[in-house]
């Protein structure tokens, strides 16, 4: 079994945004080896490429792919950004529900609901509120269901609701912060 072939499965459902003759990289490797870049320290476009141009040959070995050198960091750069971002958050989910399903077998798991505000996205210069976030967090299996933007004008509670119903989890105990003891939501 190739090593996180569940999590390459999944990335396969996340459509190419590229012409067809500019597809020298495979989407779902790219994916997969950013990824395993980022979860192995890297924190720029530069760091990815690094990561890639110094384990190709590994990679290449583990995975059964053939790429000939790393892409340039504008290919992955153009890549990223104009990926779907909805589409690449519904492969991560249901790669994270088959996570789930796999270390929760017997058990019903604990799923805690937590909203936080990005540090550092607050726009000094059009004073614009900052991002928020609201995370589904699998607690005994230690694994992020989803995550969601917050709306500008609404708060955790609605994006909970929405959130808790995309899941579409039975038998789940959720938990939240003390936000959502309100007798009227």
């Amino acid at each position: 079994m190739v090593p996180f072939s569940r999590l390459l499965a999944a990335l396969t459902d996340v459509p190419d945004p590229r012409r067809a003759q500019g597809k020298r990289y495979p989407l779902p490797y790219l994916l997969m080896f950013t990824v395993l870049a980022l979860m192995s320290g890297a924190r720029s476009y530069r760091g990815i490429i690094t990561f890639l141009e110094e384990r190709r040959d590994l990679l290449n070995q583990h995975f059964g792919v053939g790429l000939k050198r790393a892409p340039a960091v504008n290919t992955l750069r153009t890549v990223l950004q104009a990926l779907d971002a909805d589409a690449l958050e519904r492969a991560f989910r249901h790669h994270a529900k088959d996570l789930l399903a796999a270390a929760e077998a017997g058990a019903n798991p604990v799923i805690a609901l937590d909203g936080k505000t990005l540090r550092g996205s607050f726009d000094h210069l059009n004073d614009t509120k900052a991002a928020q976030t609201l995370t589904a967090f699998a607690s005994p299996s230690a694994l992020v269901l989803a995550h969601t933007q917050i709306d500008e004008k609404s708060n955790e509670i609605p994006a909970a609701q929405q959130m808790i119903g995309e899941l579409g989890l039975t038998g789940i105990i959720f938990t939240a912060d003390a936000m959502h003891c309100q007798k009227n939501l």
